[in-house]
């Protein structure tokens, strides 16, 4: 019998029980909190299987201990609600059958043991004892202990069927295997090949939720690569497929953008938790395969592939339902993640590294991260010399900035300004021409303050400004006259 050490938790599982006593309802705590307590890990997210009406014991618990709010799903028997910042979530123990074109079940009560036999893996059916008498005891029917020890994900009833009624199962699958760098069992492997198109029932959403965790776990190249070799990816993010590949010509060859990308993924999860920042190396070269091109005496050349790859980000975050500040964070950085390298010569003016500056604004260091995650020369002296580079531009960047303060860097001059002043109305002709103060401050011709903004827009606005075609023929001008 495994029987497991509770610590920081236990007076909340203490006070779960005492409910359950008042209620006369047995309860247990399950799946993903008890596998982690079993590696060592104690969360805060906490799901307890109730024997009896789930929905009505947690607005029990909400009552005796005067909690927040219950979020219920009453015709899947859920209840959710947060006690002493433990975010704990309650279902009535159930069976489940599902309709082919659906992953929502039919659900009807059960005991523990039926509820358990419904999961997705075995190492998420463990349950524990909350009482005082066997408090930690872990009940264990599908032997997820074992598969713990042996770092395997596997489904406790036939795979085929466990992902034909819930497809998400496919992704959650691999989202396991990257996250606690476990091995997924054979049989469970061939079921997700057999059923992968499955996934296509499901929503955006929950296809995106599951990709993020996928990005955001220790080694993310554990999932990307499974994804792909499972053909997944084809389905849910075929823009990544496309990057595998190497083709040769001549002496002349690249390498295979994709392993290059997880490297730099890799690389960069090394440095940050941030999605978007990880997100952004995931897309760098995302544009690689449409820009490829040879050239006779030069070899394999992406000439555009930032530009390019900066509009199919906006494509790929709208597809993935990503938030538009995410998306507008993702095009920058792909859209700049060659501009540091290109600035390393030491001939390179302040202008050009204030336009950087300015492009990127508060994402600068961010952006420096993606371009050093983004060295994967196994060539040490070739590494060095790009870092050497690197700093280089760091340090100018640091320089420029203690000059010009140009993080926050905003014209002196607005659009507006422009169109009163000139008696424009709004278009593209405002956008030009604050383009052409902007660019004049930052080559440092006129300093950033309104008065001698106003006095170059009066030197240039004629450029500009073209004088309005004369109706009247000349001829006629010279009969009136």
């Amino acid at each position: 019998m495994v029987k497991l050490n509770v610590q920081k938790g236990r007076e909340i599982l203490e006070k779960i029980h005492q409910a359950a006593e008042e209620q006369q309802l047995k309860v247990y705590a399950v799946g993903g909190f008890v596998r982690d307590l079993y590696l060592g890990k104690e969360g805060t997210d906490i799901d307890f299987v109730v024997e009896g009406d789930a929905v009505a014991f947690a607005r029990f618990v909400r009552k005796k201990y005067r909690t927040g709010r219950v979020v219920a799903y009453p015709r899947f028997g859920t209840a959710m609600l947060v006690l002493d910042d433990y975010k704990l979530e309650f279902v009535s123990a159930r069976e489940e059958h599902y309709e082919p074109d659906s992953r929502k079940p039919r659900v009807r009560k059960a005991d523990l043991y039926t509820d358990l036999s419904r999961r997705d893996f075995t190492i998420n059916c463990l349950a524990m004892h909350i009482d005082p008498e066997h408090f930690g005891e872990v009940i264990d029917i599908f032997h997820g202990i074992q598969d713990i020890e042996a770092r395997i994900i596997r489904t406790p009833l036939d795979p085929v069927v466990t992902f034909n009624d819930d497809p998400l199962r496919i992704l959650r699958a691999i989202r396991f295997a990257t996250q606690l760098e476990f091995q997924i069992e054979e049989k469970t492997y061939q079921a997700i090949l057999a059923t992968r198109e499955r996934l296509k029932i499901i929503s955006q959403e929950r296809v995106t939720e599951e990709f993020k965790k996928i990005l955001l776990a220790r080694k993310p190249s554990i999932g990307l690569n499974l994804l792909k070799e499972t053909g997944i990816l084809k389905i849910i993010f075929p823009e990544l497929d496309m990057l595998s590949g190497v083709e040769q010509r001549q002496e002349y060859h690249h390498k295979d953008v994709f392993k290059h990308t997880l490297q730099v993924v890799d690389n960069i999860a090394q440095k940050t938790d941030k999605f978007e920042l990880r997100l952004a190396a995931l897309l760098h070269d995302i544009a690689k395969p449409q820009t490829k091109r040879f050239v006779e005496g030069i070899g394999w050349t992406f000439h555009g592939h930032e530009e390019l790859g900066a509009r199919m980000v906006e494509r790929i975050g709208r597809r993935m339902r990503l938030p538009v500040s995410t998306i507008k964070y993702v095009q920058k950085l792909v859209r700049l993640h060659l501009r540091p390298i290109q600035l390393a010569d030491e001939t390179v003016t302040d202008s050009a590294i204030r336009r950087l500056m300015v492009e990127a604004g508060e994402d600068i260091d961010d952006l420096m991260m993606l371009c050093r995650s983004d060295i994967t020369s196994k060539n040490p002296n070739k590494v060095k010399q790009f870092l050497k580079n690197f700093d280089r531009v760091e340090q100018r960047i640091k320089e420029v900035e203690e000059k010009d303060r140009l993080r926050q860097f905003k014209p002196a001059m607005t659009g507006n300004d422009i169109m009163e002043i000139l008696g424009i109305p709004p278009g593209p002709l405002v956008g030009k021409i604050k383009q052409a103060i902007v660019d004049a401050i930052l080559d440092g011709d006129i300093p950033n303050e309104y008065q001698a903004c106003y006095d170059y827009l009066m030197k240039i606005k004629d450029q500009f400004l073209k004088p309005s075609a004369d109706p009247m023929p000349s001829t006629t001008k010279k009969n009136m006259e």
